[in-house]
């Protein structure tokens, strides 16, 4: 899940908006078979279920992992698996480690909700555009993320270093409380759009209801609930707090780091180094996200409500919290490796995402790696019965596979989790979970694409036949 998901994939398509409009009579309509599933399986329900309910109980875990042991991840099951009777082992981690609610911790949390709530709506804004929904929407969005984030950081190092308000491993310190009002917002954020969809939907014309309450509540039915014309819950909290506080989480745990062994480890500022250039990364191109999986396919349930509000900064941010009880000192030769690996995967990552930009741009009309760009003209009809242009760009990186992109992605994860040695696997989490997460976005984004485009994604497919490394998968 990101759940989350990561907010850097990207979707095949590269959309342009102009349109026409569509006699009775089209060659394609899919304004009701791409987007989100309507009906969906016994067996899929089921695995609605255990995400709803693993998810929240594999935070927890990892809390307890790096709280109570270290971050040696099977430490916990053994201690209980071991003990004479598990039951009452069981009750007695339970009680010691669990975090508990504190009402400072509470106040931290919401305070700084409130606080990206008002950076989002009030800052300066240009207003970008993402792609046209199921139903042939074209929503405006709020594009001020770069700012938010700098006027954040200089809130947090001026409150610490210079007021003295908080020390800086305020986030640390307090991680507990933190995690408890998390998911309490998590929950509630959940089930209001539940509610909200059923009620008050933001564009009706754009739910999915699948006739299963779980998948429902997971998965989610608006596509794009809002309050007003442009606070977007999908981008807000996708990009905002918890991509926000990504990097002050880190730098919070180097923070602590120091004040534990006096120093800041080079794995340590290699980590926040890699992690910041990510983050900076996505905001710097927050216009370009508009047009992503995240925002262009998913509703907003359980998967992005809890899963950004929770998931997300907690697990994303696991191999500081590794790094913070085990410092790892690495060899010149050892950090220079990992760096190439993390700036080769960046450099890829963004350089593929540049192609796409350029053919949006120039609608096609572009060299890519000094040739003409080579590209599939497209049309789909959205459910409003209106005919929409597009382009599937099938040369460049583009074509040497449907998504080149992750391989960069996937190599910055390795890089960051490179940070933490050898020693324990948990801090790896981030990479196994970004490799299940992006092949199973490959599937998704298959589907979506095959329902939107008909017959010009059975020639894509033929044009770019592998779908992540080329000769490979």
């Amino acid at each position: 899940m990101a759940v989350q998901q990561r907010k850097t994939v990207v979707t095949t398509e590269t959309t342009k908006t102009t349109e026409t409009t569509t006699t009775k009579n089209v060659e394609h309509q899919v304004g009701k078979t791409w987007g989100r599933d309507r009906d969906v399986s016994f067996g899929t329900i089921l695995i609605s279920l255990g995400i709803l309910v693993m998810s929240p109980i594999w935070v927890l875990y990892t809390y307890i992992s790096c709280n109570g042991y270290q971050c040696a991840m099977s430490a916990p099951a053994l201690e209980v698996y071991n003990a004479p009777d598990a039951l009452i082992a069981l009750k007695a981690l339970l009680a010691r480690e669990l975090p508990t609610f504190s009402p400072y911790a509470a106040r931290l949390f919401f305070t700084w909700l409130t606080l990206q709530a008002v950076l989002y709506a009030f800052l300066p804004a240009q207003i970008g555009y993402g792609q046209r929904t199921p139903a042939g929407h074209l929503l405006p969005y709020k594009v001020n993320g770069l700012l938010a984030w700098v006027i954040s950081h200089s809130i947090y190092a001026a409150g610490g270093l210079y007021f003295g308000w908080w020390k800086l491993s305020i986030i640390h310190d307090n991680w507990g409380g933190l995690l408890i009002a998390a998911n309490a917002y998590g929950y509630f954020l959940t089930f209001f759009c539940y509610i909200k969809a059923h009620l008050f939907p933001s564009h009706a014309a754009d739910r999915k209801f699948s006739g299963s309450f779980i998948y429902d509540l997971l998965m989610g039915i608006e596509f794009n609930p809002r309050f007003g014309k442009y606070f977007d819950f999908k981008l807000f909290h996708n990009g905002r707090p918890g991509i926000v506080a990504w990097t002050m989480i880190n730098l919070s745990f180097a923070a602590a780091q120091y004040q534990k062994i006096g120093y800041v480890t080079n794995s340590m500022i290699l980590l926040n180094l890699l992690h910041a250039t990510y983050v900076l990364d996505f905001f710097y191109n927050e216009d370009w996200y508009l047009r992503t999986i995240d925002i262009a396919h998913d509703h907003f349930g359980f998967y992005l409500a809890w899963g950004d509000s929770v998931w997300l900064p907690w697990l994303y941010t696991l191999q500081s919290h590794y790094l913070v009880r085990n410092p790892v000192d690495l060899t010149p030769i050892q950090f220079g490796f990992i760096f190439a690996v993390g700036f080769t995967g960046y450099f890829i990552f963004r350089s593929v995402n540049h192609q796409k930009d350029i053919v949006r741009s120039t609608n096609g009309e572009c060299m890519i790696w000094g040739k003409p760009a080579k590209v599939i003209r497209t049309s789909f009809v959205t459910s409003d019965g209106k005919t929409h242009k597009s382009l599937l760009l099938c040369s460049g990186y583009w074509g040497l596979s449907r998504h080149f992109n992750y391989v960069g992605d996937l190599l910055i994860s390795l890089a960051m989790c490179m940070t933490c040695g050898t020693k324990h696997l948990l801090p790896y989490f981030y990479i196994i979970y970004m490799t299940i997460l992006l092949l199973h976005r490959i599937q998704r984004d298959h589907t979506r694409c095959k329902g939107k485009y008909g017959k010009y994604w059975e020639e894509y497919m033929k044009a770019v036949p592998y779908k992540l490394i080329p000769y490979v998968y």
